[in-house]
């Protein structure tokens, strides 16, 4: 029996797709650049090059560029992509804090603002007056928001997209809260572990980038962890890879290194009989690292006990995943001045395999660095998949 014919009114399209998408991606690693040069790149002809090259003209994702006068062109047009056609916002929840950005399809942000919020109510309430803002000042319209990405705090279940393990933001718990901000928005909203954007973010801009496996410890008013192995995000089973408030349960352990637990230490330890220090209450966590860095003995008491909890946290990422690097942030991590090197004295004693311990290079903005990198991954795929196309006849008189 003789092959079938291939069915060549299905795959034309595909093929014409697959031309499409790889001229785009020529043009957005190498802009700006000429029609011969993506040729060359992507390996298809010239002709394919110009049909591919216009459809994308038509589509708005790609646009003349002007060449650079330093170097030669030949008379050649050179292109490159049009970032500003979708934008991607971002958003951090918080407990204090409601932080927002947008950035276009290249990555730049456009617009950033926050403000501040005390509950998932609070938070629902203002994310649409944010975005609002966020638009005026990047003075493009809110029609091309491709999506949003939110980070917030807890478990993000798949299948319900409810928050669980979220105590640090009242009334998050047990919520559907991407569902009620996809309401308020009205564009299609992704939500996630705001560590595991924290890592993203680290991975994209920060001092993770070209790093395959590696952890982001959060150390803050909460503890956390994301995780990347192979290049990829690690969420477990049920999504709660990474909450290492539970490593030492049932061990009865106080290994706690938290803002609340610091605080009550440098009490007790300030309550002494005897004891000089400048530490008073309310041992403010800030107030606490200042002193140790003055010389405070109890401040760098409660410091040297606190890089002994954070590499006691680490142990077990280190022995499970031997991860190449663990990068520390949140308020407290972000002390690393005092921190990075009595952490990273206890890892060498302690584990055969220590991984390298950096503070992340992103700050508070970490969490909303790893929203807008998931968001731009999402909307390059989205622009290039409901571009508009221009009739079949015009095509056809190009072709």
């Amino acid at each position: 029996m003789a092959d079938s014919p291939l069915p060549r009114r299905a795959t034309a399209p595909l093929l014409k797709d697959l031309n499409e998408r790889t001229v785009l991606e020529a043009i957005r690693s190498g802009a700006p650049i000429s029609r011969a040069e993506i040729s060359r790149r992507a390996g298809i002809s010239k002709p394919t090059v110009s049909l591919a090259l216009q459809s994308l003209l038509d589509a708005g994702l790609v646009r003349e560029a002007v060449h650079d006068p330093a170097g030669p062109s030949y008379g050649a047009v050179f292109f490159e992509p049009r970032d500003e056609a979708a934008l991607v916002l971002g958003i951090d929840v918080g407990a204090r804090f409601l932080r927002g950005a947008l950035c276009d399809l290249g990555g730049a942000v456009r617009a950033r603002h926050d403000v501040e919020g005390a509950d998932a109510q609070t938070a629902l309430s203002a994310v649409a007056g944010l975005r609002d803002t966020l638009i005026a000042a990047a003075g493009l319209p809110d029609a091309v928001i491709d999506g949003a990405v939110v980070g917030v705090p807890g478990v993000v279940e798949a299948r319900t997209g409810s928050v669980h393990l979220a105590a640090n933001v009242p009334g998050m718990e047990g919520r559907a809260f991407g569902a009620e901000l996809e309401e308020r928005l009205g564009v299609p909203v992704r939500l996630e572990n705001d560590i595991n954007l924290a890592a993203l973010g680290e991975q994209w801009r920060g001092v993770a980038s070209g790093v395959d496996d590696f952890a982001f410890l959060s150390i803050g008013t909460g503890l956390g962890a994301g995780l990347v192995l192979h290049g990829e995000l690690h969420r477990g089973r049920h999504g709660a890879a990474g909450e290492l408030d539970f490593v030492a349960a049932g061990a009865g352990l106080d290994i706690d290194p938290c803002a609340a637990a610091v605080s009550a230490l440098a009490a007790r330890l300030a309550g002494a009989p005897g004891v000089v220090t400048t530490l008073a209450a309310p041992h403010d966590v800030r107030a606490i690292f200042e002193a140790a860095r003055r010389g405070d003995r109890v401040a760098r008491a409660v410091v040297e006990e606190e890089a002994r909890r954070i590499a006691l946290h680490i142990v077990p990422l280190a022995a499970v995943t031997d991860v190449a690097l663990v990068v520390l942030g949140g308020g407290l991590g972000a002390n690393g001045d005092l921190l990075l090197e009595p952490v990273r004295g206890l890892l060498g004693d302690w584990v055969p395999y220590p991984p390298r311990v950096e503070v992340s290079a992103l700050g508070e903005a970490a969490v909303l660095t790893g929203a807008l990198s998931v968001g731009v991954a999402r909307a390059l795929d989205s622009v290039f998949d409901n571009r508009a196309r221009p009739p079949r006849s015009a095509v056809a008189d190009r072709a």
